[in-house]
């Protein structure tokens, strides 16, 4: 996966996430829109076999860089919590 930002300023960013679809961006888009200092966030895809996702979040306070990288921990938190269930699961 590759990050361009296209556009960036205090409570807004646009980039694209080259390589990734679906998947990995309705992932960010869900733990983007519970983060309380997201106003809007959302992606899309301009066609239907495109490998370039367009991003654009929003904040209400605090600046868009700052807010996914919290995201992106707490994504990873909730990662290694699912894997620690499955090992226990399937002992």
């Amino acid at each position: 996966m590759k990050i361009e930002v296209l556009s960036s300023d205090k409570n807004q960013v646009e980039f694209k996430l080259v390589g990734e679809r679906h998947t990995f961006a309705q992932l960010l888009k869900h733990y983007l829109l519970k983060h309380s200092d997201v106003e809007f966030a959302s992606y899309k895809l301009n066609h239907p076999f495109d490998n370039e996702t367009l991003f654009i979040v929003r904040t209400k306070k605090g600046k868009p860089s700052k807010v996914l990288l919290e995201v992106n921990k707490a994504i990873l938190q909730d990662l290694a919590d699912f894997k620690k269930k499955v090992k226990e699961a399937f002992k």
